[in-house]
């Protein structure tokens, strides 16, 4: 996997995968998790599109510089990672954090986007106080004492009931995150304010919601649809992390919106 620096000296960890010829797809990550959270759609993906991934600075394998964290600062490494890679256009599948990126990318950098998903993700937080809470349990406490907490946002109960591994695994990424990292990715959350962007994106684009995600309800998923011009959403009965708990009804979403004339 090459490093890519984003400009300022943060090396970003990137994964290139799939069609060479094909048209390409970037996929962009969740608070707390890292490329690995797109398994269960790779074989799939891989198959029609040039997939890259990556880890989020402070994530992962890429370098955790010191914050201010922004999204503006997220997105700009993403069209380092494009340009590095020589990628003039591209589609975008973003989830959760990666989903607020990719609003700031189909705003600010339209050129470089073909198709948009925004998928479990906000454009708005009215109040901090859960992300300044979580901000100070972590500096006490790591991400193992919200790490439970957590879980239970990103996958149902019945889920975690019937899968305990994929459970474990989601939890064993969450709590390898850099603490330093993740804080300071949270401080960028707990001021969003992006709806000024929406009706700046004229990409094609879809918004997935899930019926069951506590953090990014579907009613900020419809808020989104209702503000970009066009836009179409699909519900999943699935919590916060989509594309792991319903892995085929999240691929087929994403291909067929990708792939349709």
């Amino acid at each position: 996997m090459p490093m890519i620096d984003a400009g300022d000296g943060c090396l970003l960890n990137v994964s290139v995968e799939g069609r060479g010829g094909g048209p390409t797809l970037m996929l962009s990550n969740s608070l707390g998790c890292t490329l690995q959270m797109w398994e269960p759609q790779m074989a799939a993906l891989t198959k029609q599109f040039r997939v890259v991934r990556y880890d989020r600075r402070g994530h992962g394998k890429s370098s955790v510089p010191p914050g201010p964290y922004s999204m503006e600062r997220f997105g700009r490494d993403v069209l380092a990672i494009l340009d590095e890679l020589d990628i003039a256009r591209t589609h975008w599948c973003g989830l959760s954090m990666g989903g607020m990126v990719g609003q700031w990318l189909g705003a600010n950098a339209p050129e470089r986007f073909d198709r948009i998903i925004l998928s479990n993700t906000a454009c708005y937080y009215p109040d901090p106080t859960n992300w300044l809470n979580r901000i100070k349990a972590v500096k006490e406490g790591g991400i193992a004492a919200v790490a439970d907490t957590v879980i239970a946002g990103w996958l149902t109960a019945d889920f975690r009931e019937r899968e305990p591994q994929i459970t474990a695994r989601m939890k064993a990424m969450l709590t390898a995150s850099p603490v330093a990292g993740y804080l300071a990715c949270c401080e960028a959350l707990s001021t969003l304010d992006q709806r000024a962007l929406l009706l700046r994106i004229k990409s094609p684009t879809l918004v997935i919601a899930g019926r069951h995600d506590p953090a990014t309800p579907v009613a900020a998923g419809e808020f989104i649809r209702s503000q970009i011009p066009g836009a179409g959403i699909t519900i999943l009965a699935a919590a916060h992390i989509s594309n792991v708990e319903q892995p085929e009804a999240f691929t087929e979403a994403v291909t067929g919106f990708l792939t349709q004339h």
